[in-house]
C-alpha cells in the first residue's frame, strides 16, 4: 500500500540529556524531509539522567522554535507502541560514526520485527558534529571546559544552573 508522503509522521527518539547542536542538526535535516517530526524524549533505563524530562523538553522547545513542523513530546515504554499511538511509521536515527551503526542496525531490525510497518531512516549530521555526544558535553562541562558551539545557548544556560 502506497503512503501519501504529505501525511508521513517521523519520530526522532532519544534521551537528549542534554540536547546538543548535533541533535538540532538532525532535527533540522529531518524537518526538511518529513512534513511532521516529533522529537520524543525518553529516559534510557541504562543511563542516569542529568536533566528531568521537563527540563529537556524546555531546552528542545527553545532550540527548535523556528521549525514549524517539529513538535516536542515524551514517552515511556516501547518506541513501537509510541509510534502506533502517534500514527507514525518512520523512526529517525542519527549516525555519527561507523561505530554507531551496529547498535542502530540491531534496534532498527528489532523495531521492524515488533511492527513490520515501521521504517528507520538514518540521517548523518554535519561533519562538525560527528564526534559530539551528550555524555561528552556533560563531562567537558563538569570539568570546566568550554561547551560553546557544542550545544544550543539554552542548553548552556541549563548546564550552568545545574553545576
Amino acid at each position: 500500500m502506497k503512503k501519501n508522503i504529505s501525511k508521513l509522521i517521523a519520530v526522532y527518539p532519544g534521551s537528549f540529556d542534554p540536547p546538543t547542536l548535533g541533535h538540532v542538526d538532525i532535527i533540522a535535516r529531518s524537518s526538511r524531509i518529513f512534513p511532521r517530526v516529533i522529537v520524543a524524549i525518553t529516559d534510557n533505563p541504562n543511563k542516569r539522567p542529568f536533566f528531568t524530562v521537563e527540563e529537556r523538553k524546555k531546552m528542545l522547545l527553545q532550540s527548535t522554535k523556528n521549525f514549524k513542523n517539529v513538535e516536542i513530546d515524551s514517552f515511556e515504554g516501547l518506541l513501537v507502541d509510541y509510534l502506533k499511538k502517534k500514527n507514525a511509521e518512520i523512526i529517525i536515527r542519527g549516525l555519527r560514526a561507523v561505530s554507531d551503526f551496529e547498535y542502530e542496525f540491531q534496534l532498527a531490525l528489532m523495531n521492524r520485527r515488533l511492527n513490520s510497518k515501521i521504517e528507520t531512516v538514518f540521517i548523518l549530521p554535519d561533519e562538525s558534529y560527528t564526534y559530539l555526544s551528550s555524555s561528552l558535553v556533560k563531562e567537558i562541562h563538569k570539568l570546566g571546559g568550554n561547551i560553546g558551539g557544542l550545544v544550543p545557548k539554552i542548553t548552556e544556560q541549563f548546564l550552568k544552573k545545574k553545576l
